[in-house]
């Protein structure tokens, strides 16, 4: 589903990423760890096109969206992405967050929507709050209105950039359940976490990264219990 080929990123002279190589199979869920400043956020802007990259390629589905004739704005509709914050418009209620991308974008019919959003703030445990603002709900509660919003969009691909980060410790638990329940219905997903818990029991795949690269990648059991290189071993030593 995704296969990304030697991706390179500079902001100014500072190098980014440098040479990324990643394959992410349909249905399966890559976790990203590592330290900070590794590159891993900056990983999920470019797969989303949020950012521009110098060099490489990513390909989504067979199609290759580093491409300078690709439409950005379908990239982004096809490509979900939920960020630490999240982003809601604070003057519309959480149906209209969810409704608004389909509407405008995807141009679909009012009504049409606002079924869909119904069934999608019921799927992540937001049944009774459609018309609730995002200052009347909980930091938990906005992220899964935020998912609720990628997942308007039917994208083939879920990215989340440490969706749970910037949650209460009592939150984070109702965000990682609809994200396992996510899995379980089959949806492609890289997720850059701290939370090894949820990579132990719901990746299929896990990335180390550390300073720009991809060091080692496997099954969670091998990364987690036998890391190859001496520098994952001294990450994971000091955080499991």
């Amino acid at each position: 589903m995704i296969e990304i080929k030697n991706l390179h990123k500079f902001f100014g002279k500072a190098h980014i990423l440098k040479g990324v190589h990643l394959q992410v199979k349909k249905r399966d869920v890559t976790v990203i760890v590592g330290p900070s400043g590794s590159g891993k956020s900056t990983l999920l802007r470019c797969i989303n096109r949020l950012e521009e990259i110098q060099e490489g390629e990513i390909w989504i589905d067979g199609e290759n969206i580093s491409s300078t004739s690709t439409n950005v704005y379908k990239v982004r509709a096809e490509v979900g992405m939920v960020f630490q914050q999240f982003n809601l418009f604070p003057h519309m209620n959480a149906l209209q967050n969810v409704t608004l991308g389909p509407i405008l974008t995807n141009k679909k019919p009012k009504k049409e929507a606002e079924h869909s959003a119904m069934e999608l703030l019921r799927k992540v445990g937001l049944s009774g709050k459609e018309q609730a603002y995002p200052s009347q709900l909980s930091g938990g509660q906005q992220q899964r209105v935020a998912i609720a919003r990628a997942l308007a969009m039917q994208p083939k691909v879920m990215l989340f950039d440490e969706a749970t980060s910037a949650l209460d410790p009592e939150l984070v638990g109702e965000v990682l359940n609809v994200m396992k329940q996510l899995a379980q219905d089959g949806m492609t997903m890289i997720v850059v976490t701290h939370e090894m818990g949820f990579a132990k029991e719901v990746a299929n795949r896990v990335a180390f990264m550390d300073e720009g690269i991809v060091v080692e990648e496997g099954p969670p059991n091998e990364i987690f219990d036998h890391p190859k290189t001496q520098r994952a071993a001294s990450f994971f030593s000091k955080i499991l």
